[in-house]
């Protein structure tokens, strides 16, 4: 693997990560408890695609 596709994996990681950080504090502010877990389901979707891009390692 090249280093300019590591920074492109490393890139990626780091934006799955800020995408389910989002998503976790934003589900555990809401009130509205379908919109919550829909939120909730998005931060686990962006952990599987971070795990995914792990995977390319």
């Amino acid at each position: 693997m090249t280093s300019k596709e590591l920074l492109y994996i490393e890139d990626a990681l780091g934006h799955e990560n800020f995408m389910k950080s989002c998503a976790t504090k934003t589900s555990g502010k809401l009130t509205d408890s379908t919109l919550s877990s829909y939120m909730g389901e998005l931060a686990q979707k962006h952990t599987d695609l971070a795990n995914k891009f792990l995977n390319l390692l």
